[in-house]
């Protein structure tokens, strides 16, 4: 990524909804050269898609939590199947395939605590390649979504 690069990343960072014309404009190119540029970047899997922001208490999530889970045993099968099956959880936001004690960290949110409670007893503890599972809630995240690139 040279410059040119960067600095459209950081615009659509910032508001992924502006137009291609106002992009450029900030960033000091034609149109056409904007338009290319964010193509290339969406090609090469810079840009992997567009999202939105949504705030969990508007959705009724208003506990968060982040499960760390460990499996047995420790095969492609086994990481594979319970990858796909937490994913698929409506309560999962995001699956992390870890190294070190935990095999998984899963971020979760529910209504309530008993529903983040149920979650655990109904769902998680029924699988039977779990062999341990922590829970910690979150009070506060800050998310940062405009990561730079890194020399």
């Amino acid at each position: 990524m040279d410059e040119l690069d960067s600095a459209i990343v950081r615009e659509l960072q910032r508001d992924a909804r502006q137009s291609n014309r106002d992009i450029a404009r900030k960033v000091g190119v034609a149109p056409s050269t904007c338009l290319e540029r964010t193509r290339l970047l969406r090609e090469r899997g810079v840009i992997r898609g567009y999202h939105a922001d949504i705030n969990p208490i508007a959705l009724n999530r208003s506990v968060q939590a982040l499960v760390s889970v460990q499996v047995r045993p420790l095969s492609r099968a086994v990481i594979d199947a319970f990858k796909n099956f937490a994913a698929g959880l409506p309560e999962v936001q995001s699956v992390f395939v870890m190294a070190g004690s935990d095999d998984f960290v899963i971020h979760v949110s529910a209504q309530d605590n008993e529903h983040l409670h149920a979650f655990l007893v109904d769902r998680l503890s029924q699988r039977k390649e779990i062999v341990g599972f922590r829970t910690s809630i979150i009070f506060q995240a800050i998310a940062k979504h405009d990561p730079a690139p890194l020399p």
